[in-house]
């Protein structure tokens, strides 16, 4: 394949546009007037820092790549070596199969089978749908197998406003609980109020303040029953809303991607960091059942 990130799929509606990979069924691009609001990259190259991807059947990380599924243990790939731990599932890496691809949306889907240790086989799929001001994305999952499995979905864009430094930019999350990174090789330490922390964000903090790979939980639903993170500058907000199954965040802010320095993923997620080993969140299928979340982002800035 010529790339890393395989065939790459537009859509557009209006001024809006956005950028599907075939491999990880990730987001590569989302901007609105030529203004982009997800950190792009180059179609040639890996997404940095699992930039845009899909995480499933569990987000983050599983503590030491083993969990155990009705009473069997299970050993995962190790997938972040220098932690020793299974990170962000098994799908990003895979080529997704595109059952329908319009102008302004597109439906993939690709199966979980044979993988080591995840003994359930699972068929998952996704939509991208622009809208006017934004793009909504749907997750499908379908328990395929004969007995009960518990999973959990996340996905990584880091949202930018255009070209402004992410570090002018003020970001707000609705979270009163979080799992602050810690030295060694675990990188959660044990959930804890975020009253008096830095990393308090319900009322809004600058970025260039911040040094996060944190966990959010106990996050606040807006009227609509949604979740609402937002990023903003002046006149400019782009919001990621998560609907209510989408209940954990994790917030990173690495200090350089690519060469637009800092950065800010706002992952949605299903469940907290090593759900798979405490339950936490999972959602659980039985053989048949299926599941559907949507997440998304809107814009609001002045009309130009």
């Amino acid at each position: 394949m010529a790339n890393p990130t395989g065939e790459q799929f537009e859509l557009s509606r209006g001024g809006a546009r956005a950028v599907v990979t075939e491999i990880g069924a990730g987001l590569r691009a989302f901007e609105i007037n030529g203004v982009p609001y997800v950190e792009t990259f180059d179609a040639a190259a890996e997404p940095p820092k699992a930039a845009g991807q899909v995480l499933l059947p569990w987000p983050n990380r599983t503590h030491g790549a083993r969990w155990t599924h009705d009473g069997q243990p299970q050993e995962l790939e190790v997938t972040e070596p220098d932690r020793g731990n299974a990170i962000h599932g098994l799908v990003r890496h895979r080529e997704w199969q595109v059952l329908e691809h319009g102008e302004s949306f597109i439906r993939l889907e690709v199966d979980i089978t044979d993988e080591p240790g995840w003994p359930v086989p699972l068929h998952t799929g996704i939509v991208y749908d622009l809208a006017p001001r934004g793009l909504v994305v749907t997750h499908e999952v379908t328990n395929t197998g004969t007995e009960a499995v518990g999973f959990g979905v996340g996905t990584h864009p880091y949202l930018r406003i255009g070209d402004t430094p992410t570090d002018e930019l003020t970001l707000t999350v609705p979270a009163t609980r979080m799992w602050p990174q810690v030295d060694g090789d675990w990188p959660f330490g044990e959930e804890t109020d975020v009253d008096g922390t830095a990393a308090d964000l319900r009322s809004g903090r600058i970025v260039g303040g911040l040094d996060l790979d944190t966990a959010f939980g106990g996050l606040v639903p807006g009227a609509d029953g949604r979740y609402h993170h937002r990023l903003s500058h002046q006149d400019t907000t782009v919001e990621l809303w998560a609907g209510p199954d989408f209940g954990w965040a994790q917030v990173f802010t690495p200090a350089r991607l690519g060469d637009r320095g800092r950065a800010v993923a706002v992952e949605p997620m299903t469940c907290p960091p090593d759900a798979l080993n405490s339950g936490t969140g999972l959602i659980t299928l039985e053989p048949g059942e299926s599941w559907r979340g949507s997440w998304g982002i809107r814009v609001d800035r002045p009309l130009t």
